[in-house]
């Protein structure tokens, strides 16, 4: 890719990119939420048509003007958005598009053979094909996208954050499948804000910053983790966490979980939450963590135990009575449960306290302006423009939107799944320091984070969760993460 620019209304995403990928090779791209990596791979994949550039495979001129011509072409992509359909089976997602059939008739069974296969090829043969992919959790969902992009037998595949979902465990698996393909001689550009993941996988680097190629072709193995942070960023960003929040040894406590449990899902789960205080959950993916901080939000429906704010329980399964209680929940996937992308930021930021709004039957919209403002403000989104849809944010500033959200509220205890997913380093940074901030004003705070130094350095306290039960409860600084991994697969293996 030479010279690639996309220009979209107000604004250039990408003004002259340039990319080289060798057969067998996994090339990272690399760059903060906003410099342009998302649009660069949409125009590889024929989604997004570039109005300057050219585009060369296997040594031919090569225009795409749908994303069918990039897939037969033999580029798949694998976006950070997971794009299965709920509703259909898991070989119904693989071959979606370019069906199995023959004389018109669709090939249900050859389809759901083939998708064995490639299931086993990826190191999940225990999953049957026909099972509906709405019923899978996100990490199963993100092997249903890998099966596809090896059903079409591409000699390029894109990656885009695709360990952002998984566990450890998944994550090697994940290698071990990229280290296959390219010793097959596929090529995989593989996209992550997880430095010590590049370290690990990459061959070759490129950095964008401000849709502009900064570097190209660096080697991994020579290139500093301070140099890239500085292309990235345009500074030097320390890669350290903020120190904690001291919690007051006569803090009140604000949330209290006792025996909480969701039949099949996780059992007997009793910790506290002071205000200052930040207890974090640290499990694999499918260990029960998201469930329980759903549960306790009451976005699910306790099949015992209590939740309680304050010293007040509160009826089990009822959203709207942890809100008015002062609970806030920022959920792992905020794209598709957390906001409303094509309404601008200040709706977003106003949504819980929409009442406040209401004037008779109008709305004060420059009063949710205003206190849209104020936050935008204090949290330093940016850009810093109530009126930009959420969906044009980068997603660490979609995170702070959601945090504004419950701040506007008055929110007393803050529930934060996978806060850092899918954010590079420079605004992982800030929301370190933000969630810190929030501590030190008194709140009560629970981080559930698939990274276990994310849970150690922010948390007063970790949980260990395995298999829907909790098996160790303590101060952060008594543990680290070799023995939270070991207590993870002790608890699994149970």
């Amino acid at each position: 890719m030479q010279g690639i620019v996309k220009h979209f209304p107000g604004a250039k995403a990408l003004d002259g990119v340039d990319l080289d990928v060798r057969p067998g090779e996994v090339h990272c791209l690399l760059g903060q939420n906003g410099a342009g990596k998302s649009t660069l791979i949409k125009v590889l994949a024929g989604a997004h048509r570039p109005d300057a550039g050219t585009i060369t495979w296997e040594g031919r001129p090569l225009a795409l003007d749908e994303p069918v011509q990039s897939l037969r072409a033999g580029i798949a992509t694998m976006y950070q958005e997971l794009d299965v359909v709920d509703g259909l089976t898991i070989a119904e997602n693989v071959f979606l598009g370019h069906e199995l059939a023959r004389g018109g008739f669709t090939q249900r069974s050859g389809a759901a053979a083939r998708t064995r296969e490639l299931l086993a090829r990826l190191g999940h043969g225990d999953l049957p094909p026909n099972r509906e992919v709405g019923r899978l959790s996100a990490a199963e969902k993100q092997v249903v996208s890998m099966a596809r992009a090896l059903s079409h037998d591409a000699r390029l595949i894109v990656m885009d954050e695709p360990s952002a979902v998984l566990d450890s465990g998944e994550v090697e698996n994940l290698f071990r499948v990229v280290r296959q393909l390219t010793s097959d001689g596929v090529a995989v550009v593989y996209i992550s804000h997880r430095l010590e993941e590049i370290r690990r996988i990459g061959d070759r680097i490129t950095v964008l910053k401000d849709g502009r190629t900064v570097a190209t072709g660096l080697p991994v193995a020579s290139t500093a983790t301070a140099d890239l942070i500085r292309l990235m960023t345009g500074r030097s960003v320390e890669q350290v966490f903020p120190a904690r929040a001291t919690v007051a040894s006569d803090a009140p406590v604000l949330l209290e979980v006792d025996a909480l449990a969701l039949q099949g899902v996780f059992a007997d789960v009793s910790f506290e939450v002071r205000a200052g205080e930040v207890v974090g959950l640290a499990g694999l993916v499918g260990s029960g963590r998201s469930e329980i901080l759903e549960t306790v939000y009451g976005a699910r429906r306790a099949t015992s135990g209590r939740v309680l704010v304050a010293g007040r329980a509160l009826p089990a399964g009822s959203v709207a009575a942890a809100v008015r209680a002062g609970i806030g929940l920022a959920p792992e996937e905020r794209k598709s449960q957390g906001l409303l992308l094509d309404e601008p930021v200040y709706r977003n930021v106003t949504l819980s306290t929409f009442a406040r709004y209401a004037r008779g039957s109008l709305l004060d919209e420059r009063g949710e302006r205003r206190v849209a403002r104020e936050q935008i403000e204090a949290l330093d989104v940016r850009p810093a423009d109530p009126e930009r849809h959420a969906r044009t944010l980068s997603g660490g500033n979609q995170q702070k939107v959601m945090l504004a959200r419950w701040l506007v509220h008055g929110c007393r205890v803050l529930l934060l799944d996978e806060p850092t997913r899918g954010v590079d380093v420079g605004a992982r940074a800030e929301i370190y320091t933000l969630v810190q901030r929030l501590a030190a004003a008194g709140n009560a705070v629970v981080v559930v984070s698939s990274e276990i130094e994310e849970v150690l350095a922010l948390s007063h306290r970790v949980l260990v969760v395995a298999d829907g039960r909790i098996v160790h409860q303590g101060p952060a600084d008594s543990i680290d993460e070799h023995a939270v991994l070991d207590l993870v697969m002790e608890g699994s293996a149970a």
